[in-house]
């Protein structure tokens, strides 16, 4: 085995296996630095079934599970309660990625040109810069997990529910609080089909 130095790159040939042509040489790239960056273990945090302060989003709850400084801002944790004809409201994230687990009832799902309805047990992934909505698309009270990557979008939904405790917000400071957290709302083509299709009572942005 030969070791070599290009620059910050580290090469290393195995010359092991050899045939009438001379040396079958495997090089093997060693950058000097990991392109990804190192992640410190999170501290251990231990959440009991029923804990985690709670909070309302207008059409739907909220359940804060885990924070983004309980997991080294890789990702944060809330559970989303939707009672019969919720609907949030179309909307896109430019900072997060979301995946959703959902744990009671049924939740429909439009995220671009993709529509589904999960029942208890069901995944979906939610990428970032694509407009999605979500809704109670059954008729008893329905539950999921949130999954928010990396962290961070954990404290609009508490910045949210804080303005909602002293009454209906200004709609110009939920916009500018929006768009802190590179959140955009909208109202794509296909909602009004939606809302008529599952008799949706949605909370106007």
């Amino acid at each position: 085995m030969h070791v070599q130095r290009i620059g910050d790159v580290t090469v290393v040939n195995d010359y092991a296996e050899v045939n009438e042509r001379g040396h079958n040489q495997r090089a093997v790239l060693l950058p000097e630095e990991s392109p990804c960056p190192s992640i410190s273990p999170p501290p251990m945090t231990i959440v009991q079934p029923g804990e985690g302060s709670e909070g309302t989003l207008g059409s739907i709850g909220v359940a804060f599970k885990l924070w983004g400084a309980d997991t080294g801002g890789a990702v944060s944790i809330v559970e989303h309660p939707f009672p019969v004809g919720a609907l949030v409201w179309p909307h896109l994230h430019a900072r997060e990625d979301e995946y959703s687990i959902v744990t009671e009832g049924q939740i429909g799902f439009r995220s671009g040109d993709r529509e589904v309805v999960l029942g208890a047990g069901g995944y979906i992934t939610k990428p970032r810069n694509e407009m999605h909505a979500m809704w109670n698309a059954g008729d008893v009270p329905a539950r999921m997990i949130e999954v928010i990557s990396p962290a961070g979008f954990e404290n609009f939904f508490k910045e949210v529910s804080e303005l909602l405790t002293s009454g209906p917000p200004d709609k110009a400071e939920i916009a500018a609080l929006a768009a802190n957290y590179g959140l955009q709302f909208g109202e794509p083509p296909w909602l009004p089909g939606v809302i008529s299709r599952y008799r949706l009572t949605p909370s106007l942005q």
